[in-house]
Parts: C-alpha cells; sequence; structure tokens
C-alpha cells in the first residue's frame, strides 16, 4: 500500500481519502474529486462533523471533474466544497441537482454519459448509475428517488481499469443493476458507514453497511474496494473494524483497502 502524500501533482492512476465522502481520483491524469466536503468540524443543521479533512481544496489544486452524487447533504457537499466545485471544469451530478447549480453543471439521468478527454488525447466516459438513498420502502420524493436525487457512476478509458463509485447508495438492488450492464468492475469506491439519523426512515441504513458492502464487491466482482463515507461525522454508525471483519467474513478481505486520509492509498506505479 502506497504511502505517498497526496497533493497537486497529477497520476496515471491513484485513489486517495480526504475525508468523510471525498475521494480524490487521478485517472488517466485527470483529477477527480468526489462530494468535495472541506468545511472544518462542527454543527452542520442536523449533521455533524468530528473530523477536519485532511487537505483543503487549495492544496489538491482543481478538479477536471467533480463526481457529485448529490448535493442536498453536508457531508457530501457542504459550504467549501460548493466552492470549489464552482471552480472545477465540470461538475458532473443528477439532473435536478445540476438544475439547481447551474454554472459548470452537467446533469445526467442514470444511464446516460459525459466525456472527459485525458491530457494524452484518449476519452474518459462517465456513465451516471442508480442509487438509493436509503431502504427500498423508505420516503420518495415526486421524483420516486429515496430521500433525495442520488447517482453513482462509471469511468472507463481504454488502457485503465474501470472505477464504480456508488454515492450515497444503500441498495444492494441498484448494485445488481450495474453488475448486470457492467459484468467486470476492476475498482469500486464504496460509501459505506451505514448512516443512519433518527428522523428519517426508522433510523434504518440511508448507505451500505459493512455486510451490503460487501455483498456488493461480490456482485460486481471487483478486485479491489476502496471504502468513503465510514468516518468523520457523528451519523456514520459502523467502524473500518467492522468493514474489515465483513469482508474478512465473506472471504474477500484481501479485495479491501481501508484508506487512511491525507495519503494515496491505490497508486499505479506506472
Amino acid at each position: 500500500m502506497a504511502t505517498t502524500a497526496i497533493s497537486r501533482e497529477k497520476h496515471r492512476l491513484a485513489i486517495g481519502l480526504i475525508g468523510g465522502s471525498t475521494v480524490v481520483i487521478d485517472y488517466g491524469g485527470l483529477r477527480l474529486v468526489t462530494d468535495p466536503t472541506f468545511d472544518p468540524p462542527g454543527s452542520y443543521g442536523s449533521l455533524t462533523k468530528t473530523e477536519a479533512p485532511a487537505l483543503g481544496g487549495g492544496e489538491i489544486g482543481e478538479a477536471d471533474a467533480v463526481l457529485l452524487s448529490h448535493e442536498e447533504h453536508s457531508d457530501n457537499f457542504d459550504n467549501a466544497g460548493r466552492a470549489y466545485a464552482a471552480r472545477a471544469a465540470r461538475t458532473i451530478t443528477g439532473t435536478h441537482a445540476a438544475q439547481r447549480l447551474g454554472g459548470n453543471a452537467v446533469g445526467l439521468a442514470p444511464w446516460q454519459t459525459a466525456e472527459l478527454t485525458r491530457p494524452t488525447g484518449e476519452l474518459v466516459t462517465v456513465e451516471a448509475v442508480p442509487a438509493d438513498h436509503g431502504p427500498r420502502d423508505g420516503k420518495r420524493d415526486p421524483w420516486d428517488n429515496v430521500n433525495c436525487e442520488v447517482v453513482g457512476f462509471l469511468v472507463t478509458s481504454d488502457g485503465l481499469p474501470s472505477l464504480y463509485i456508488s454515492g450515497d447508495n444503500a441498495s444492494i438492488e441498484r448494485v445488481r443493476e450495474v453488475a448486470a450492464k457492467f459484468p467486470q468492475i476492476d475498482i469500486a469506491i464504496l460509501f459505506t458507514g451505514a448512516a443512519r439519523v433518527d428522523f428519517k426512515d426508522e433510523g434504518r441504513p440511508l448507505t451500505l453497511t459493512a455486510e451490503r458492502a460487501a455483498d456488493a464487491a461480490l456482485l460486481l466482482g471487483a478486485k479491489l474496494v476502496v471504502p468513503a463515507h465510514f468516518r468523520g461525522w457523528k451519523h456514520y454508525s459502523q467502524t473500518p473494524a467492522e468493514l474489515v471483519a465483513a469482508f474478512g467474513d465473506a472471504g474477500i478481505g484481501d479485495r479491501l483497502r481501508v484508506p487512511e486520509p491525507g495519503v494515496w492509498t491505490v497508486l499505479d506505479p506506472a
């Protein structure tokens, strides 16, 4: 496991956690950042942030694309994260989120795609995939989203591993839909932590539990799993140790890389 500190330097392939749901992904020389959150610890409405981000937006540099699963919750998109996303070349998100954000936001419905161009000229395809932010029978909005609109992402490019980013998804059914369309996922970034709040869906998980994350990895056939969304906020109800135990129980402990914030967890030596 690499211990190189995350910096503004870009790599062919690297993945590292900043904190919460914020992951830096260098992919073919492009810098992608998921759900940017750079605010300090404190109370944010009904949610409490307990850890500072390992790095600020200025320390990782501007993103070639922000991959924003949703913009309605402060543990996925906070004040500093909004300012950071506005400076990115593009912010790729759901259709309703893009309408609300305006500016550089590109809205994708599930199975729609956007394209980015690597410094060497090859295309990177970013495909939005479905996600449910809570239990199947949870409260749905007028557009049939559980709690709110959330999308995950599938990122592909010639010569690079395929990359699945779950976003705030709690549904194995949604993972199964992705697996049916993409039979082999190389790397899965799973938003875990079994997030729970008492006033939503009877306190049931709003993101993947450790056990469901292991099931998702098996369904996807993922060779490598990097979890996010498991530390830094009070409403995350499961620990990294529970992730390790669940993957061990499933017999796939060797696929899991639990990241330490601020350092590259996966770094391609090529």
